[in-house]
C-alpha cells in the first residue's frame, strides 16, 4: 500500500512539474511571422521613419523591450476602449505581436533599414 502511494505521489509530482515547466512560456522566436504581421510591422516602421522619429523610437523600443509582454496584455485589456480610435483587428494583431519576444528586435531592424537610405541621401 505504501509503495502505491509513493508511486502515485511521484506521478502526481511529475505531472505537476511537467505542467508548470511551460506555464509562463510565450511563443518561441523560431515561429515565422505571417504576411499580415510583416506588413503591419513594415507600415509601423515606415510611419516612424517618415515622421523623422527613427532614433527616438529605437531608443524607446530598446528601453521598453523587456516589457513587451506586459504591453500586449495591457492592449488586450484596453481593446474595447482603443478600438474607438483604431482598427480593432490591428490592435489585436499588435497585441499578438508584442507577446513574441523577437518582435521588438525585428521592428528595430526594420526601422534602421528604412532610415538608413534617408540618412545616406541627406548627406
Amino acid at each position: 500500500m505504501r509503495s502505491l502511494s509513493k508511486e502515485h505521489l511521484t506521478k502526481r509530482l511529475r505531472a505537476l512539474r511537467a505542467g508548470l515547466q511551460h506555464a509562463f512560456a510565450t511563443q518561441p522566436a523560431s515561429q515565422p511571422l505571417s504576411i499580415e504581421d510583416v506588413g503591419l510591422m513594415q507600415r509601423i516602421a515606415e510611419a516612424i521613419v517618415q515622421r523623422g522619429m527613427a532614433a527616438p523610437a529605437t531608443v524607446f523600443l530598446e528601453s521598453m523591450g523587456p516589457m513587451n509582454f506586459l504591453g500586449s496584455q495591457a492592449l488586450h485589456f484596453f481593446t474595447p476602449i482603443i478600438e474607438c480610435a483604431f482598427n480593432a483587428k490591428e490592435v489585436e494583431q499588435v497585441a499578438r505581436l508584442l507577446e513574441r519576444r523577437d518582435t521588438i528586435s525585428r521592428l528595430i531592424a526594420l526601422i534602421d533599414a528604412k532610415a538608413a537610405p534617408q540618412g545616406a541621401s541627406a548627406r
